[in-house]
């Protein structure tokens, strides 16, 4: 009888080239994240017409923006450690049911009161999507290019957050602001039933809490056609660490620091990101400019952060991911300076907009790419997660302390150079991490061969 020969499973993906059905699995991650970018942005398409019709006012209408974020934050942290006990697949799924259901029960709000609830309730399903998304994809993608398929993944956020935007240009005149929230409903729902069909699990979260050879080998005949699966058997990694919970791992002594660092640093991040999206339009209109080099210029700032995802996830392919992120935000941090320099110059304040979205939106993106890389599989969504839940508090955070600024009158090349300090500290926070990752590299003698550990991933 043949001896049966042992596959590791990460070994196998890593040693590929990228197929078919890899690439179908990042298309499935980029129209999830594109529904999910739909939906998180919807609120912004419909506040005039909604502000209008209901006779609210801007701090009412920001009670409802800001309902969604609170669920974001609980959302994402309440659904790492589901997907690390229950599967990728199954939280993902519920998850786009959740929100598009929610979505679509908004649409028939009666009053504020009832929209800020379904807002919420929709957050907690949009907060689960995103960081799970961006594990499954991260398990199925070969580490030599990890990065940059996770962040081409979240591309799909500013894709369908602009698509919608043309979508609510044309329904609003024809059906009122409701039917906006109608059809980011009903495109989450309609695409369950494929992600059900199609969707495949996690291969290496099936090894990790050793489930049947038959799923296993059932996906890996998919990875990998021309292997002969009869005469082979899957590693199972130490039933200890196949058992291990996630919230204990991200908070170990090998992870701990490295846990906080990238909660730090996300916060601060997105922090900065949510100020600027949020307020710059009206910081651009009350410095001289009409409404529409206003919206010029804040289109700008969002379409620096597609390219910048791309060019964060392609630089961290090539260099060391910490070091590549530091770069890029502290490139950010000097773009944001520089535009508190540049009303007196139209061109330049669009450029310096445009740069700093490519760099601080960008990173934001790669910023998933690290977090997937440096939990083992085990833990991996429950640190991810955490990771968006933090950062998404900064999100909240940003417009209160925005409205703050410009209530204290402070001036725009004053306001720019404060908005430069949460970069500075995204820089510090990134290296330190890195740092210490090297350090704990250095003091292993065997790296883990299931999952990820801190310095195994550039």
């Amino acid at each position: 009888m043949a001896e049966s020969k042992a596959i590791d499973v990460r070994a196998l993906i890593d040693s590929r080239p990228l197929g078919m059905w890899q690439k179908m699995v990042v298309l499935f991650g980029f129209c999830i994240i594109a529904l999910d970018g739909f939906d998180i942005a919807i609120m912004g398409f419909i506040a005039p017409e909604l502000k209008a019709d209901w006779g609210i006012t801007n701090r009412e209408l920001g009670l409802i923006i800001s309902a969604a974020l609170v669920g974001l934050a609980l959302g994402a942290m309440l659904s790492g450690p589901l997907s690390d006990r229950l599967g990728r697949k199954v939280v993902i799924i519920n998850s786009v049911f959740f929100f598009g259901a929610w979505t679509l029960i908004t649409a028939f709000s009666q009053n504020m009161e009832q929209m800020i609830l379904f807002r919420f309730l929709t957050g907690l399903g949009l907060g689960a999507a995103m960081p799970n998304v961006g594990t499954l994809v991260a398990e199925f993608a070969p580490a030599r290019r990890r990065a940059f398929l996770i962040t081409v993944v979240f591309c799909g956020f500013t894709f369908g957050a602009a698509l919608g935007g043309f979508a609510a240009s044309w329904l609003m005149p024809h059906f009122g602001w409701h039917s906006v929230l109608m059809l980011g409903g009903i495109l989450p729902m309609l695409f369950v039933p494929l992600l059900l069909w199609a969707l495949p699990e996690s291969v290496c979260f099936l090894v990790v809490r050793r489930a049947a050879s038959k799923k296993i080998h059932r996906i890996l005949a998919k990875l990998a056609p021309d292997l002969d699966l009869q005469q082979c058997s899957v590693e199972l990694p130490p039933v200890s660490k196949a058992r291990a919970q996630p919230v204990k791992v991200v908070l170990n002594d090998q992870y701990r620091f490295g846990s906080l660092m990238l909660w730090g640093a996300y916060f601060t991040a997105l922090f900065l990101f949510y100020t600027l999206g949020s307020w710059l339009p009206m910081l651009i209109k009350d410095n001289g400019f009409d409404v529409v080099q206003a919206a010029i210029i804040t289109a700008l700032f969002q379409a620096g952060g597609t390219c910048g995802s791309l060019f964060s996830g392609w630089l961290m392919d090539r260099i060391e991911s910490h070091r590549a992120l530091s770069m890029i935000y502290g490139a950010g941090a000097l773009f944001t300076v520089g535009m508190g320099f540049s009303l007196a110059h139209p061109v330049l304040l669009g450029g310096c907009a445009m740069m700093i979205g490519f760099c601080i939106g960008g990173a934001n993106t790669g910023m998933n790419a690290l977090s997937a890389s440096f939990y083992p599989t085990e833990a991996r969504a429950t640190g991810s997660s955490w990771m968006h839940g933090v950062g998404r508090i900064g999100a909240i955070l940003s417009a209160l302390v925005g409205a703050e600024m410009l209530a204290l009158g402070w001036g725009f090349a004053t306001i720019f150079a404060v908005l430069a300090i949460p970069a500075l500290l995204t820089v510090a926070m990134i290296t330190a991490k890195g740092r210490s990752q090297q350090r704990q590299a250095g003091e292993r003698s065997t790296p883990s061969r299931w999952g990820i550990s801190p310095g195994d991933i550039r």
